[in-house]
């Protein structure tokens, strides 16, 4: 049986809450799409960590995350943008969008309710 991989793009170093807020409510988005039965590779949710406690602190430029994002993305079934507050205005995010459109790839857009939370597709 196979599950349908899911790209989960969110902002992150425009997001008004900040870095850590932003990591937060995307693994929690992520785990909420897990839950719905979907295989989900949330870059942020990887990337945050990986360069906080394995990267001795030596940030990498956004060019160079998409790099090691690009390479999974281009074996997703779909991106999915979660659009918090600042997505539009993401580079990393509107490159993502750009690739997935490029491949053929099927794009859905989540809302965000930061009340609830929840899950939101849009029509």
């Amino acid at each position: 049986m196979s599950i349908k991989l899911v790209y989960l793009a969110s902002p992150y170093s425009v997001y008004k809450g900040g870095r850590e807020e932003a990591f937060k409510l995307a693994c929690e988005k992520a785990a909420e799409i897990m839950s719905m039965g979907y295989a989900v590779f949330c870059p942020i949710a990887h990337s945050h960590s990986v360069e906080k406690y394995g990267m001795d602190g030596a940030i990498q430029n956004g060019d160079w995350w998409l790099e090691q994002d690009f390479a999974v993305l281009r074996r997703c079934d779909e991106l999915w943008v979660y659009m918090m507050p600042g997505w539009e205005k993401s580079y990393g995010v509107g490159k993502e969008i750009e690739l997935a459109k490029s491949r053929g790839i099927p794009i859905e857009y989540l809302y965000f309710d930061d009340k609830t939370r929840a899950y939101f597709k849009t029509a």
